[in-house]
C-alpha cells in the first residue's frame, strides 16, 4: 500500500560532505520530494518552500557552511538540535553523517526522540555494533513515533536487499559475499567516508582512524598508491540478513577495493548468493551494479526509495527499526 501524497515530501539532510551534496543533487530533479532543511557541523538552512541544492554547495565550498547561506542560514555549533527545533514539518531526513565514533549515529538517533519530532530517519550505516546500537533504541523508537530505517546504503542496503530476494530461490542458503568496487577522483571530497573505510583496515579502528589529520590520510593513501583493499569488513550486511531470517551471520562475507584517484571502479560490484534448492541443487545468483553507477548514485538513490517506503509506513502508524532486508525501497519520480 502506498499512501497518496499531493505535494512533495519534505525532506532534511544532515552531513553536507561529498555524500550530503550528491544527495542535494539526486533531489533536485524530483517531483516527489523537496529538500527543505540541511544541517552541517557549524550550521543549518531550512526553508519550507525548498533550498536550493547549486546555491548550499557553493556557499559550503566557498565559506565551509550551509548556515553562511543568505537569509535561510544560521551558524550554530550545535546544528542538528536547532534544526530539528526549527523545522518540525520536516517528513524524514537523511542521516548522511559519518559515523565516527561508531556510537555517532545511535547519538543522533536519541536527540531526535529527545525531541518530540516524529517522522522518518534513513542512514547508510556500515558496521554490524553500529546497527546493534540502533536495535538497542527499538522500543525509544517506537514509542517516540519514529520509523528508522538503517543500513539503506549500497552495502548494506541495494545489495542487501538484492540478497534477501535471491534467497527465495533456495531452501538452504550456504554463503551470501558482497564485492564492491568504489573510485572517487578525489579522496577529499568524501573524508568521512575514506576515514571509515580505513577503520576496516588491519592496524586501524574507529578511534584511530578518526583521530587521522588530512595529511596523515594523504600520507597512508600515498603509500597504497591510493588504493585501499578491504577484506572480511565487520558489515551490517551481516546482521541484517540475520535477522531477516535468511541466514546466520558468520556465512556473510563483506570485501572490496577503494580507488581514492580514480572515478573509475577498480573491479564491479555484485553480491554472489549459494545456496542448495529445494531439488539438491547447488547454485550461485549473482546481481551485479553496472560500472558507470557511482558510489553516490547506488548510496543515495537506495537511501531516498528507502525514505519514501518509510514515509508510507509511518503515515499508516508503523514505527520502530527496520533494515534494507525487511523492506522494500519505492522508487522516487
Amino acid at each position: 500500500m502506498t499512501v497518496n501524497q499531493t505535494s512533495p515530501l519534505s525532506i532534511g539532510l544532515l552531513g553536507f560532505g561529498g555524500l550530503g551534496q550528491a544527495a542535494a543533487r539526486l533531489l533536485s530533479p524530483k517531483q516527489e520530494m523537496r529538500l527543505c532543511a540541511v544541517a552541517d557541523g557549524q550550521g543549518y538552512a531550512y526553508d519550507s518552500q525548498g533550498l536550493n541544492p547549486d546555491a548550499l554547495i557553493t556557499v559550503t565550498r566557498d565559506r565551509g557552511s550551509v548556515g553562511h547561506v543568505d537569509k535561510q542560514g544560521v551558524l550554530s555549533q550545535n546544528s542538528i538540535p536547532e534544526l530539528i527545533q526549527a523545522a518540525p514539518h520536516v517528513d524524514g531526513y537523511f542521516l548522511a553523517l559519518p559515523n565516527l565514533p561508531n556510537s555517532f549515529m545511535a547519538s543522533v538517533a536519541r536527540q531526535f526522540i529527545e525531541s518530540g519530532w516524529q517522522g522518518v530517519l534513513v542512514d547508510a550505516l556500515k558496521r554490524t555494533s553500529a546497527v546493534e546500537q540502533l536495535l538497542a533504541l527499538q522500543d525509544d523508537l517506537q514509542t517516540a513515533g519514529i520509523t528508522y530505517m538503517t543500513g539503506c546504503g549500497a552495502t548494506p542496503g541495494l545489495l542487501t536487499a538484492a540478497a534477501a530476494l535471491a534467497a527465495q530461490s533456495y531452501a538452504e542458503i550456504h554463503h551470501v559475499a558482497i564485492t564492491f568496487g568504489v573510485g572517487i577522483a578525489n579522496w577529499e571530497a568524501y573524508r568521512s567516508t575514506i576515514r571509515e573505510d580505513i577503520a576496516h583496515m588491519p592496524g586501524y579502528d574507529v578511534e584511530t582512524a578518526r583521530a587521522m589529520s588530512d595529511a596523515e590520510v594523504a600520507a597512508l593513501l600515498d603509500k597504497t598508491n591510493g588504493i585501499l583493499k578491504l577484506e572480511n569488513m565487520e558489515h551490517a550486511d551481516d546482521i541484517m540478513l540475520e535477522l531477516a531470517g535468511i541466514v546466520d551471520r558468520d556465512r556473510v562475507t563483506v570485501g572490496g577495493i577503494v580507488d581514492t584517484r580514480n572515478a573509475k571502479k577498480p573491479l564491479s560490484t555484485n553480491v554472489q548468493v549459494t545456496g542448495r534448492t529445494f531439488d539438491g541443487k547447488i547454485s550461485t545468483h549473482t546481481f551485479t551494479l553496472g560500472d558507470d553507477t557511482s558510489m553516490a548514485a547506488n548510496v543515495c538513490g537506495p537511501a531516498f526509495g528507502y525514505l519514501k517506503a518509510g514515509i508510507n509506513l509511518h503515515r499508516r502508524g508503523i514505527h520502530g527499526l527496520f533494515t534494507a532486508a525487511e523492506v522494500m525501497p519505492q522508487f522516487v519520480r
